[in-house]
């Protein structure tokens, strides 16, 4: 999809094409679809960005929540969004061995009951032993200074899903 497209569709149309960018949350599309047209990629980009910065701590928490686990039950039973699974395959989520995903399984539960929410990292940025390294390391880090962490990852998330969509 071209610029151009983007700045034409129906409010709609664009809700829907954009909803996915940040997971599950459609309300990053719909706070800027009335900031068209945008001239560049790079500021629909800051746009969506700045619609969560300026977003409430809950509904900043929501849209960490709304990510899944990496290699987690979604993975396992199939329910990952076509993205997610994309990106996790893409790190070589879906082709750990044995001791890796009881690694990842366990400091996923740490991580989880330490922060809230579940480990988020630009998987396509990384690898296999990258993210295991992250997430030993980031376990340490103040619950303030993770959650800025992880939004820091969603933004690089959105940022290539966003690529992936206009051409």
């Amino acid at each position: 999809m071209t610029l151009d497209e983007v700045n034409t569709l129906p409010p709609e149309a664009f809700v829907e094409t954009f909803a996915g960018i940040y997971e599950h949350s459609p309300w990053v599309a719909e706070a800027v679809v009335s900031d068209r047209p945008f001239d560049s990629l790079k500021a629909l980009r800051q746009h969506m960005q700045a619609s969560v910065e300026t977003a409430s701590y809950s509904q900043k928490l929501s849209l960490l929540r709304a990510h899944p686990e990496l290699a987690g039950k979604a993975a396992i039973d199939g329910t990952l969004t076509q993205a997610s699974k994309q990106e996790q395959a893409s790190a070589g989520l879906d082709r750990m061995l044995a001791e890796e995903f009881q690694a990842l399984t366990e400091m996923n539960a740490a991580y989880h009951d330490r922060f809230g929410f579940p480990f988020i990292i630009c998987v396509r940025q990384t690898t296999k032993a990258g993210i295991l390294a992250a997430l030993e390391n980031r376990l340490n880090n103040t619950v303030d200074h993770e959650f800025e962490t992880a939004l820091g990852e969603v933004y690089k998330i959105a940022q290539l899903r966003l690529e992936g969509v206009i051409s």
